[in-house]
């Protein structure tokens, strides 16, 4: 689809792509494990506090509601595996996945960056 006005889609080299998508892995791992710490203590802290609540004999209903942080490293490994095995030097990207795979602009990164921006003390 090539459009007269306008970029729609932009051709690059397989293993620059390949590069970035790894990388964006990485990063996307670091945040997902850092964000798990953070919500590992928290959940420990709610908990604790509601234990001890119940030991000074006041006891309450005991619901503990956090959102998880999520794994989307799958994602990640599934370009990846597809990069590696394509024969092809030069691949061509139309603009949504050029925004997911360059950009790391995923459908899910919004969820993701709030969840770990809670955890972390980062602005999302």
């Amino acid at each position: 689809m090539k459009e007269y006005r306008g970029l729609s889609e932009v051709l690059l080299n397989k293993d620059a792509l390949l590069e970035q998508v790894r990388e964006n892995y990485d990063s996307h791992r670091e945040k997902f494990e850092e964000a798990m710490v953070g919500y590992k203590a928290k959940a420990i802290e709610l908990l604790e506090a509601h234990i001890q609540r119940i030991r000074d004999n006041a006891p309450e209903k005991v619901f503990v509601q956090l959102p998880m942080p999520e794994d989307h490293s799958k994602d990640y490994e599934r370009i990846i595996e597809m990069l590696e095995w394509s024969k092809d030097t030069d691949l061509e990207l139309d603009e949504q996945e050029f925004a997911t795979y360059v950009l790391d602009q995923w459908g899910w990164q919004e969820g993701f960056s709030q969840t770990y921006a809670m955890y972390s003390g980062s602005k999302p």
